[in-house]
């Protein structure tokens, strides 16, 4: 059986490489690029993402990230958002006052948590849903965050024939969703490269559904 074709995007933000080691560890042949047809061409895209929001958007739109992962989307092919990569999906994030438009696949708001101490930085154990991809025999592990701000709520509404998102949610001082599985797309707010051998099956569970 052929191993998965992934793109990891590569443009300027996030730790490209070491998500490429994990991807390739999980079962996929992975190439680090931005060029249009070998993004849209690949089995998936991943779309990392570290620092603040503001810079992420920026680099993105300097690679046209946004239209990338809307033509994908819209050929149902899957896309896999992790850190800020997960947060710019939203409409827009709010750091240190500053305001920015998201990629606005999701409704809603990045905002600070409200947590005694920021970062949320270390391993923290998931409520994901019993019909979990991404988590599934992984759903009692524990993963690695490095954050302070995320998506507190969830205001999709989905309406049928189109499935209902599975949302996984995290505790630092405040609820926040840990990840996402909402048909082609989804995203974890930790990072699966950085959390060992769980993180390599999540990477696993998301190929074997490509």
């Amino acid at each position: 059986m052929s191993r998965p074709s992934v793109v990891v995007l590569d443009y300027g933000s996030g730790n490209v490489h070491s998500a490429a080691k994990a991807l390739e560890a999980a079962g996929a042949d992975v190439d680090l690029t931005a060029d249009r047809s070998r993004v849209l061409a690949a089995d998936g895209l991943l779309v990392p993402g570290v620092g603040a929001f503001s810079a992420v958007m920026a680099a993105l739109d300097s690679v046209h990230g946004g239209d990338l992962v809307d033509l994908r989307l819209a050929g149902g092919k899957p896309v896999l958002g992790i850190c800020v990569g997960m947060q710019v999906l939203f409409g827009r994030g709010v750091e240190r006052g500053e305001e920015t438009q998201g990629l606005d696949q999701w409704p809603g708001v990045i905002t600070e948590l409200d947590a005694p101490i920021l970062p949320h930085m270390g391993w923290n154990t998931l409520e994901a849903p019993s019909d979990s991809v991404l988590f599934d025999g992984i759903a009692d592990e524990r993963f690695y965050f490095v954050h302070s701000y995320a998506a507190t709520e969830w205001t999709l509404d989905v309406m049928p024939p189109f499935p209902e998102p599975k949302l996984t949610w995290a505790e630092h001082g405040t609820r926040f969703l840990a990840a996402v599985e909402n048909g082609p797309l989804s995203a974890t707010q930790f990072h699966p490269e950085k959390s060992g051998e769980p993180g390599i099956r999540l990477l696993a569970n998301w190929l074997d559904s490509l």
